[in-house]
């Protein structure tokens, strides 16, 4: 509907997008050709100038005659470097040298981070439905109550017992918030029983807090100004009927249909 380029998802979300991205190719496959495609087609390649349409038509041709998929990859690196081209032409171009027709819909790619899955104050997934979770605003007394009681490696009975920090749901809050030396220091001195378990989440309390403290500072303003939360919202919507308008009215054209 927005023609995103990129969707910032969770790893448990990839497959939704992929959904997504196999019925923009299904329908730029059955609806794409446009009336008179191969000569808008041939007019986009000549805007490219001499020397660059030489070089679209030698990977159409590689990539359409002997499948050679860098050639394809070469192709769309190419056109996206085409700033004299329309977006309709570079979409059209795009589908040209696949052998399809005009891209109508884009398919959009996941954007994941670094962190794209966050595990539950227990081990398992983050979840309201699992009562495991801590939130973005959560108050930082909250905070720190959560975390201290976190479960850990069950082997550890008393303070010098050796642990093993994969087995412990801290551990993968430090995979996400502490650097290679902090987790070093976690592996060493809690697999030689030198540092007991509040000592070991207190580092992932600190980070915990400190990242969490912008994000609070920033929603108390809106707390206090909720007249501008409905402005950013009303403006934000009236932009997304603007793009679903123009984009329903490209699909209905491609499709023939006609309410008017």
């Amino acid at each position: 509907m927005y023609k995103a380029g990129l969707v910032p998802v969770g790893e448990d979300q990839v497959a939704h997008v992929e959904l997504t991205r196999e019925i923009a190719r299904r329908f730029n496959h059955l609806y794409g050709r446009e009336a008179g495609y191969e000569e808008k087609a041939e007019a986009a390649i000549k805007k490219m100038g001499r020397k660059n349409a030489k070089l679209y038509n030698s990977l159409l041709k590689k990539y359409q005659e002997q499948g050679d998929a860098e050639a394809l990859e070469t192709g769309r690196a190419l056109l996206d470097s085409q700033h004299n081209l329309s977006v309709g032409d570079r979409e059209r171009l795009f589908g040209y040298i696949e052998g399809g027709g005009k891209i109508i819909l884009p398919e959009p790619q996941s954007l994941l981070t670094e962190s794209s899955k966050v595990p539950g104050l227990d081990g398992q997934k983050m979840s309201k439905s699992y009562h495991n979770t801590i939130s973005l605003r959560e108050d930082p007394d909250e905070v720190v109550k959560k975390l201290k009681t976190m479960p850990t490696d069950p082997a550890r009975v008393r303070l010098t017992d050796p642990g093993d920090p994969k087995k412990c749901p801290v551990w993968q809050f430090h995979l996400l918030y502490s650097d290679n030396d902090l987790q070093g220091w976690v592996t060493e001195n809690c697999t030689s029983g030198s540092i007991g378990c509040i000592e070991c989440k207190q580092k992932v309390i600190d980070a915990v807090i400190e990242e969490q403290r912008p994000i609070r500072e920033r929603a108390i303003q809106f707390m206090d100004d909720p007249k501008a939360v409905k402005a950013i919202i009303g403006e934000g919507n009236e932009k997304a009927r603007d793009e679903a308008r123009d984009t329903m009215e490209e699909v209905r054209q491609a499709m023939g249909l006609s309410y008017r």
